[in-house]
């Protein structure tokens, strides 16, 4: 149903919208503060809180504990049966996820692969897993739509994958194919611009206006620009591509992948999966087996890889200027092992100007920001119009 902008329809169904994100992005807030946060008088406040119950989007809690004069305001919440599936496809693995309005995350599950995953088998696993779901764990649960975050290129006009070199998928129609295998409404982003998402709304880069994110995942390095506040995306939906620029190699003997040398080539989770003897592993069993290991290779590893990170770290910086760059994955991993030497090596080859005041942060919400982000994407239809039909 259109808005009708400019109505009065249309002014009451932005100011449902503008409530339900409060509650969704800031959690559970009390009538006065979003009376204080609108600039909306209480009364209309109590109706559009009203409408957003009857909706099943939010629900009202008992009043907070307070030492002001005054009746004491109840607490809204977003709607915790409200939910969205969060799927990232990847080399080794397809994990699923419903995450709640209220950012609960459900249930998630991970499926682990022998080879690599076709479009079709992501389709076909996952809705596979959601048909399980509907009729089990969420069977008295609203899902909102399906959010994917696929590791490659996604054209923001259709949602065709173009490319996503690492599982050998080339101009794949998933987000149309899986809405019409689900029956839900399905949007789609690359993994890292979701990650960037993620993380500047709810993690290390919430309070930063200017960052870049760098995802370290099992099919090589993405990346995701926040710039003045706004995620950047590019003419077609591909800006962030950081894994693929070439940074310079000052140590001959640091060079593992030949004449390529893009920086995912050379900054690599399989190399580190190698040199600590997985085969396979999810994100925090790779962290600790590197922080847990004594072996001079592996430290070696970490440190050849920390030096080439660094100078594709300070051509970013040199381009972009921002204040804070958040890593992610296995990323963050090698920042955690040094983050002191990680920063130095950046600054001493960066523009003094634009690295003085620069930050390195670990992403805040580790394994689940892909998930996050793509929860993000399918709930946006119904954070935009509320009434929107189920």
């Amino acid at each position: 149903m259109a808005r009708a902008e400019g109505t009065v329809e249309g002014v009451r169904r932005a100011n449902l919208s503008r409530v339900l994100r409060l509650v969704h992005e800031d959690g559970p807030l009390s009538r006065a503060a979003l009376t204080e946060s609108t600039g909306l008088n209480r009364s209309t406040i109590g109706a559009l809180v009203a409408d957003l119950v009857a909706a099943g989007l939010a629900s009202e809690g008992a009043p907070e504990v307070h030492r002001r004069v005054g009746r004491p305001s109840p607490s809204v919440a977003a709607a915790p049966d409200v939910v969205a599936i969060a799927v990232n496809p990847e080399v080794d693995a397809l994990t699923v996820a419903a995450i709640g309005l209220d950012r609960t995350i459900v249930l998630r599950e991970r499926i682990e692969l022998e080879g690599l995953i076709s479009a079709a088998q992501a389709v076909e696993l996952t809705t596979g897993v959601t048909d399980r779901w509907r009729g089990g764990e969420l069977a008295a649960h609203r899902i909102a739509g399906i959010g994917v975050a696929v590791p490659g290129l996604v054209r923001t006009a259709d949602g065709l994958v173009r490319r996503a070199p690492h599982l050998d998928w080339t101009d794949a129609p998933l987000r149309d194919t899986l809405a019409r295998a689900s029956g839900l409404p399905v949007a789609i982003d690359n993994d890292a611009t979701l990650g960037a998402l993620a993380e500047s709304m709810y993690g290390a880069g919430r309070d930063v206006s200017d960052l870049i994110y760098l995802n370290g995942g099992a099919s090589g390095i993405g990346g995701g620009l926040v710039i003045g506040g706004r995620l950047v995306r590019g003419a077609g939906g591909y800006a962030g591509e950081l894994g693929q620029n070439r940074p310079g190699i000052a140590q001959p003997a640091d060079r593992r992948s030949g004449a390529q040398g893009t920086l995912e080539d050379e900054v690599s989770r399989s190399r580190l999966l190698a040199v600590v003897g997985l085969h396979s592993a999810d994100e925090p069993t790779l962290e600790r087996a590197i922080r847990e290991s004594r072996s001079v290779e592996v430290a070696a590893e970490v440190e050849r890889q920390r030096r080439i990170l660094a100078t594709a770290l300070a051509n970013a910086v040199n381009v972009l200027n921002p204040s804070t760059v958040v890593l992610g994955g296995f990323l963050a991993t090698i920042l955690d092992q040094d983050a002191e030497a990680l920063l130095s090596a950046v600054r001493a080859q960066a523009m003094a100007m634009n690295a003085e005041d620069l930050q390195l942060r670990p992403a805040d919400l580790g394994p689940d920001r892909l998930l996050v982000g793509a929860a993000e994407i399918a709930f946006e239809a119904l954070l935009t119009d509320p009434l929107t039909p189920a």
